[in-house]
């Protein structure tokens, strides 16, 4: 128990480094017109207003005037910004902004997220502004495979069949096929350690995007690699990539020099420039020290390191444990088919709470799961009747708290309370965005209020009113749920059948090789 205290108390002690002292206060920017931004290339003004965007947020403004503006990528930047405020916008821009004079194309651009459907939506946005201005494009999160990811990130140079080449005139030279790469960590790692012609000599920047996620959890150590491969050597020269990858990168060298100018000493110079971004960043130097970072600098939304979107309304809402289901029914029904996300602690839970629902007769939700342990293809189509509107009410396990992005998603559930406030932060987010209003619920029992409170003071929310389930709902649904339960009952012993003839079937063709 004393061990306990003491740990508690040292983490509470852990110092807060100096630049994250001073803030760059995103709130004391307004909203920009496009037709007000300086330096804006017209062409990515045509194609923000084609994807019906007029104005930056204050976040999209900030950092716009810390890379593109006077600040010109002097420093990294940390940017602790609510979930919905356009984030992926603000990296989006100023990297397209700086790449779309480039002349040369190789991987100068490089994005990483957690989770492939993060991936994914990060991907549509600098697609729709990319090709304004040149640039490529290319994803690598293992949703295809990896021959024909190698297809899109990599060009071969044109050889005419029936010509003999001298080989001391003509190098066979790979060559990137895309300007930008949006990846997940471990696919990142399959290109760099098996993927001819893939490299990160060129990169000039790199954005960690969930970032306190993403250093939470090593991923194959990626980041101390692209850390490495993107460092200067002793003599100057891009160093160790060469030992590291064994293949040919072409004629075109990007030289990283050790310099004092600029601020630089000790540095290689023209520097990797970093943006790393979170609703809920860390302040541990531990782990803020792996990411290397030159002169950072934080830009966040006021003196708390929690906050809510302005526009969300949080409820409570108290149910007896053992009729749970039936108050997010009546809660649902409430609802009226908006659209909304129920979280759950797990996949199983998830899929549990699925499956009872279906065994409710004339439910009149159109209703689906949503869980990390669903196949890509599945999850996808998932998602896609959700945003068109075929699906209602998606119910899904924590895989669609982080930054996922569904356009008219008014309320959020939390069937089961979360158990840390990053983790609320995170749920809640998934509405109120854009400065749209939302909901957010919470079923918990009598016993979890006083904890519940005590949370969401973490986030300076001190106001969460009681939202009352309909009694006679409730009553009416009571017979139902009884046989829904019963239902379920023979559905999960049948999973479990069915799992144990094909763990039986797998353990006999092991035993017959």
């Amino acid at each position: 128990m004393e061990e306990e205290k003491g740990l508690k108390k040292e983490k509470k002690n852990i110092p807060i480094l100096p630049w994250m002292r001073n803030p760059i206060d995103i709130t004391t920017f307004d909203q920009c017109s496009l037709d007000l931004l300086p330096f804006i290339d017209p062409r990515l003004v045509a194609a923000l207003k084609n994807m019906s965007i007029t104005s930056l947020f204050p976040v999209q403004l900030a950092v716009w005037q810390e890379t593109i503006g006077p600040g010109s990528f002097e420093r990294d930047l940390c940017i602790n910004s609510p979930t919905g405020s356009g984030k992926t916008l603000a990296y989006a821009l100023p990297i397209v902004q700086m790449l779309s004079t480039r002349a040369v194309k190789c991987l100068r651009a490089l994005v990483v997220l957690p989770t492939r459907d993060l991936a994914l939506q990060v991907k549509e946005v600098f697609s729709a502004l990319a090709p304004a201005v040149g640039l490529s494009v290319g994803l690598a999160v293992g949703q295809s495979s990896i021959s024909d990811e190698i297809s899109e990130l990599i060009k071969k140079p044109n050889v005419e069949y029936g010509i003999c080449y001298d080989p001391e005139e003509f190098s066979y030279e790979l060559q990137s096929a895309v300007d930008i790469l949006v990846a997940t960590p471990g696919r990142l790692m399959d290109h760099i350690n098996n993927t001819d012609g893939f490299t990160l000599e060129h990169l000039s920047y790199l954005v960690v995007d969930e970032t306190d996620r993403l250093l939470r959890e090593a991923y194959q150590s990626w980041l101390p690699t692209v850390i490495q491969l993107t460092s200067s050597s002793v003599d100057g020269n891009f160093p160790s990539a060469a030992d590291l990858l064994p293949c040919t990168y072409g004629s075109l060298k990007t030289i990283r020099r050790m310099g004092t100018e600029r601020g630089f000493k000790g540095k290689a110079y023209p520097r990797l420039a970093k943006m790393v971004l979170s609703a809920t960043l860390t302040q541990d130097p531990s782990k803020l020290a792996q990411l290397d970072l030159h002169h950072p600098l934080l830009l966040t939304t006021g003196e708390r390191r929690y906050k809510l979107p302005e526009e969300l309304k949080s409820f409570k809402v108290l149910c007896q444990s053992k009729l749970k289901p039936l108050y997010l029914v009546s809660l649902l029904q409430s609802l009226q088919g908006e659209k909304s996300i129920v979280f759950t602690s797990s996949v199983e839970s998830t899929h549990r709470l699925c499956t009872l629902l279906k065994f409710f007769d004339n439910l009149q939700i159109e209703f689906k799961e949503y869980s990390r342990l669903q196949r890509q293809s599945v999850r996808s189509k998932t998602l896609r009747a959700f945003r068109s509107g075929q699906v209602q009410v998606l119910i899904s396990s924590d895989a669609m708290t982080r930054g996922m992005d569904v356009e008219g998603v008014r309320n959020v559930i939390n069937y089961d309370m979360p158990a840390y406030i990053k983790t609320f932060i995170h749920r809640a987010g998934r509405t109120a965005r854009a400065g749209l209003s939302g909901c957010c619920f919470t079923l918990m029992h009598k016993d979890e209020v006083k904890r519940f409170k005590k949370m969401l003071q973490k986030a300076d929310c001190n106001s969460c009113p009681t939202y009352s389930a309909s009694s006679e709902v409730i009553e009416s649904l009571r017979s139902v749920y009884t046989s829904a339960l019963e239902k379920l009952r023979e559905n999960v012993e049948s999973e479990k059948f069915k799992k144990s003839k094909i763990r039986l079937k797998s353990s006999n063709v092991r035993k017959e090789k």
